[in-house]
Parts: structure tokens; C-alpha cells; sequence
């Protein structure tokens, strides 16, 4: 579903991405994991559209699509999940599930049961405002909002940070379901290695701004991960 090709990233002067590529498939969690600061936002941010590569190509099913454009890249199907939530603190969650409906044409300007199905305290919630939610509560909410765009990739950028554990079995709960469904593919960038190596099936590690290795689950084990991230 997603295929990023020699990706090279850079802000101002200093480059932050050499020739990365990443390919996720459609019903499989795709892990981006490392250390801070080896480039796995920037990579996200990219595949996104919310900072232009210097090189490189991203296709979505197939589709080359232009680089450095959030609403085009969000029109082809890719919805972002960015670390902090970014959520509209005095809309409504209602206000905040309908701005999904921006890149979708009209006649799909809905709210689908199945969002309310995986989230179901924002059905009770419509109508607080989103700045009253716990963290969890936010970034349930702004996983909803992505899906309400209809993805075929979804960017998932760490979702459990400064989330309590229930809501975090619950978040899990849910993009094991969304993997279960087999429509969508999910890149996961998590620091949490129990959550991560839990619902990954690949795993793409990263240092320094490359990819250093990439491994399936049935050929990795959470004690090598741990390793791995330790170097």
C-alpha cells in the first residue's frame, strides 16, 4: 500500500534523512523504531506531506503522489497521527471528527459507527470540548479523526506518550482490530518496545537518519529489539 523510495529530508542545511525506503503493506503493522532523534518523525512527516523531502518518491497503491503537500498526500489516502495529539483544544470532539471530512468529497461527509465501535468515550463526548479530555481521551480522538479521512495508510507517531495503561491497552485494542480488517496499513512509531514488538509484524529500525535493518516478527525476538535499540 505504501512504498517510499530514497527519501532524503533535509531542514535548512542540515540533512536528516539519507535515502530511506519504506514499504508497509495493507492488514500489517509496520514498526519505525530507534533511539531520539535518528529521524523517524521527519520520516513520518514526509511520507505525510507536512515537510517536503529533497529527493525521493512515495507511491500510495500504486500511485506516485507529489512530495510536500499535506492535503494531496491526505486526498491519495495517507492520515497522519502526530506525537502531541494536535487536536483543536476549543472545538467540540464532534467539531474536531468533522474537520476528517476536508479531503473527502462531500458525499462521504459522515461519521462511521465503526469510529465510535473502536473509541466508544467519544461517542459519549461529542459535545466537550476537546481541551477538557484527558491525554488519552485526545489521543484517542485524534486517531479517530485521522480514520475518519477514509486512509489506506495510517502514520501512527509514539501514541502511547504520557498516555495511563488502561487507555493504552485500549489504543492497542484498536489498531489490532484496524490490522485485523486487513484495509489499512499502519506505520507505528513508538518508543514503547513491550507495545510495539505486542503488535508489530515488521520492524524497521533506524540510526542517524538510515535504515539500519529491517526483520519480520517471526524472525525477532523482544529481547533482540531491546538490543538492537540500545546500540
Amino acid at each position: 500500500m505504501l512504498d517510499a523510495k530514497n527519501l532524503t529530508l533535509h531542514y535548512g542545511q542540515s540533512q536528516i534523512l539519507y535515502d530511506v525506503t519504506l514499504s508497509a503493506k495493507a492488514g500489517v503493522v509496520t514498526a519505525v523504531m530507534g533511539t531520539n532523534g535518528v529521524g523517524k518523525t521527519s520520516l513520518l512527516k514526509a511520507i505525510a506531506g507536512r515537510h517536503p523531502a529533497s529527493a525521493g518518491e512515495i507511491m500510495i497503491g500504486g500511485e506516485s503522489i507529489a512530495v510536500g503537500s499535506a492535503f494531496n498526500a491526505a486526498r491519495h489516502g495517507v492520515a497522519y497521527v502526530p506525537q502531541g495529539r494536535e487536536v483543536f483544544p476549543m472545538m467540540t470532539v464532534l467539531e474536531n471528527l468533522q474537520t476528517g471530512f476536508a479531503c473527502l468529497p462531500r458525499t462521504q461527509w459522515g461519521i462511521p459507527d465503526h469510529i465510535f465501535d473502536l473509541f466508544p468515550v467519544l461517542r459519549e463526548m461529542q459535545t466537550r470540548r476537546s481541551g477538557d479530555l484527558s491525554g488519552g481521551q485526545q489521543q484517542q480522538l485524534a486517531i479517530a479523526r485521522a480514520l475518519i479521512t477514509r486512509p489506506k495508510v495510517l502514520l501512527l507517531d509514539e501514541p502511547t506518550e504520557g498516555i495511563q495503561p488502561n487507555v493504552i491497552q485500549q489504543i492497542g485494542d484498536a489498531i489490532s482490530m484496524l490490522r485485523t480488517q486487513g484495509e489499512i496499513a499502519i506505520v507505528l512509531v513508538e518508543q514503547n518496545a513491550d507495545f510495539a514488538f505486542n503488535l508489530a509484524d515488521e520492524f524497521v529500525l533506524m540510526s542517524r537518519g538510515r535504515v539500519t535493518r529491517k526483520v519480520a516478527k517471526k524472525d525477532y525476538t523482544k529481547a533482540a529489539l531491546i538490543s538492537d535499540l540500545a546500540i
